[in-house]
């Protein structure tokens, strides 16, 4: 897992929404969306199941595609 690249994935899904949008959504703090896309955390597994579904995507695809 490469971490700017997994940051990179989740600001480019997040749009125009805002963090603060996503977070709500999701169940999280819109510090640890800010921490995920800046590459300085990684979500536990369950954060990212609820990430990916929030998207309309797949687990694989925003953090283990290469």
């Amino acid at each position: 897992m490469d971490k700017e690249q997994i940051a990179s994935r989740l600001k480019s899904l997040r749009g125009g929404k805002s963090q603060q949008e996503v977070a709500a959504a999701v169940g999280i703090t819109p510090m640890a969306i800010s921490l995920y896309e800046s590459g300085e955390r990684i979500p536990r597994d369950e954060i990212k199941v609820k990430l990916a579904e929030y998207y309309g995507t797949t687990v694989d695809a925003i953090f283990f595609a290469n």
